[in-house]
């Protein structure tokens, strides 16, 4: 019996310090102190590197010249925050949100997934 209680508080530390780990991120919209405000974009994960992915979603940009409109790509680079992690892959659609710059190239912060990868060939 005490070996099992033992084991059991072992647990419940264990799973406290994974939940804490997890809503410790200062860069995060929901669980740190970041805010974000500003522009909204949703884009397609093209790349994922840890703590960070890259989007690049189309637009039209007006050619004075031709006097058309012609597309264009835009790729941003986004802050992924340690509670979004798991639920963000290469090819899912997303929507981030601007704030305050957090390095060189962050500028935007992730706020949440629209489509998965499997669900947007459907």
């Amino acid at each position: 019996m005490k070996r099992k209680e033992k084991t059991e508080k072992k647990m419940k530390k264990t799973e406290t310090k994974a939940a804490v780990a997890r809503t410790d991120d200062r860069d995060c919209p929901f669980h740190g102190n970041l805010k974000a405000r500003g522009r909204v974009f949703e884009g397609k994960v093209i790349k994922k590197f840890p703590n960070r992915v890259a989007i690049e979603f189309e637009r039209m940009v007006y050619v004075r010249k031709y006097e058309r409109y012609s597309k264009s790509k835009t790729k941003i680079h986004a802050r992924l925050p340690v509670c979004m992690e798991k639920d963000i892959d290469i090819g899912d659609l997303i929507r981030v949100q601007e704030c305050r710059p957090l390095s060189k190239i962050i500028h935007f912060v992730v706020i949440s997934k629209v489509k998965g990868k499997e669900e947007k060939r459907k």
